[in-house]
């Protein structure tokens, strides 16, 4: 079972790591092969992500500190598509400009179809999963609409399944 967690405090909060991670420990127990976060910074959004247990992850972040930011999203992942790894963890990237990042529980059916779309447009992807396909639909939306709500729906109308997906952006 997959786990979701968000927070979004006040702008001299830069505490949302702690929040995420706090958060992501609450729902060990509910089973999971891997977990990550991402964390909006200024005009970036930095990522740590790790197949396995969470101390996995918080091994990681001892080794690479994420830096502070007061906005983030964190996941625990039960693998439906793609194996449980590193690549396959979340959160997925969209775009190329590193500012987009997605977290998802549930399944996404027609994913394969969007996908072969997607690289037929000449979209490259890293992983094997349903949320890295939403990932790509929602940078190419947000880029038309440079507005994260709306591209969200856009992207919403498109999947098929059952689903909830969490996105931040470092512009929005």
């Amino acid at each position: 079972m997959c786990g979701i967690v968000g927070y979004v405090g006040p702008g001299a909060d830069e505490r949302a790591l702690d929040v995420v991670m706090e958060g992501l420990a609450r729902l060990e127990y509910r089973g999971y092969d891997s977990a990550g976060v991402a964390l909006v910074n200024g005009h970036e959004v930095a990522t740590a992500k790790r197949a396995g247990k969470l101390a996995n992850l918080r091994e990681l972040l001892a080794e690479h500190p994420m830096p502070p930011s007061s906005t983030g999203i964190g996941h625990t992942r039960w693998a439906t598509h793609g194996g449980p790894t590193d690549q396959n963890a979340h959160p997925h990237r969209g775009g190329t400009d590193g500012k987009l990042a997605v977290i998802h529980n549930g399944i996404i059916e027609n994913f394969h179809a969007l996908k072969s779309q997607l690289l037929a447009q000449g979209i490259t992807f890293t992983s094997e999963t349903d949320t890295e396909v939403a990932a790509q639909l929602l940078a190419i939306a947000y880029e038309e609409a440079q507005d994260l709500t709306a591209a969200m729906r856009q992207v919403v109308n498109r999947l098929e399944g059952a689903f909830t997906l969490l996105a931040v952006h470092a512009d929005a």
